[in-house]
């Protein structure tokens, strides 16, 4: 008579081979199972590519981005000549007029240390050199010290009448802060000072060429006399 045990120990062993190639066991080699590649029906559309999550760290970077772009976009002017400021009676001048001509843009104030220097010296300037394609630009301003209290009427006169100052004065502007007038984020975008890139105080001068460009800038102390060098090297004058 067979034995019982023979079909049983079969068994055992058939298990035990099962269990050692197990993807769970530790002795069992490791085993890719392969990918499986359905071909599309020809003319069949693609599904959708589902894009990744974006990163909740990602977003703020992409927005500033984004207003970092914008920023660029809208100040894209070329050159002085590009703007338009209002002037002491509040109409609006296209500094385009002065296409052709050197440019000392200049912050002024009424009540300065250095008013009396500075005003003298830029009307000798504007008087030698007007007829030769000179101007100035005088834009008051009253960050600095609240030294430029007056009215526009008042200033204007002030300085005509004390100083004889035959070149135009505009409107009153900020020229550092969140509401600096764009004339003067692009005359600071185009030459920084040396502690950076914001006005210091009254009668900061830029010298700017025929074509609008900035071609360099002073600090207030600087006399408007000794840039004379500088001027006539513009204007082609020995």
């Amino acid at each position: 008579m067979p034995s019982r045990t023979a079909p049983f120990i079969s068994r055992l062993r058939l298990l035990r081979t099962a269990a050692a190639l197990s993807p769970f066991s530790s002795s069992a080699p490791p085993r890719h199972s392969p990918r499986i590649l359905r071909a599309s029906p020809v003319g069949a559309p693609h599904p959708p590519r589902v894009s990744a999550a974006v990163s909740p760290l990602v977003r703020p970077v992409a927005a500033g981005f984004a207003l970092f772009s914008m920023a660029t976009a809208t100040s894209s002017a070329a050159s002085v000549h590009d703007f338009t400021v209002k002037d002491a009676s509040g109409k609006d001048v296209d500094l385009s007029t002065y296409k052709g001509k050197v440019l000392l843009i200049v912050n002024v104030a009424s009540q300065c240390g250095l008013t009396n220097s500075n005003y003298t010296e830029l009307s000798q300037l504007y008087e030698k050199y007007k007829d030769q394609g000179f101007e100035i630009l005088a834009f008051p301003c009253n960050q600095f010290g609240g030294q430029e209290p007056g009215t526009n009427e008042e200033i204007v006169q002030f300085a005509c009448t004390r100083f004889k100052a035959e070149y135009p004065i505009f409107d009153k502007v900020d020229v550092n802060g969140d509401n600096t007038a764009p004339i003067y984020k692009f005359l600071k975008s185009s030459k920084g000072g040396l502690f950076g890139d914001n006005i210091k105080w009254n009668f900061s001068k830029f010298l700017v060429d025929k074509e609008g460009r900035v071609v360099e800038r002073y600090a207030p102390t600087t006399s408007p006399l000794s840039m004379e060098k500088d001027i006539k090297k513009l204007l082609g004058s020995s």
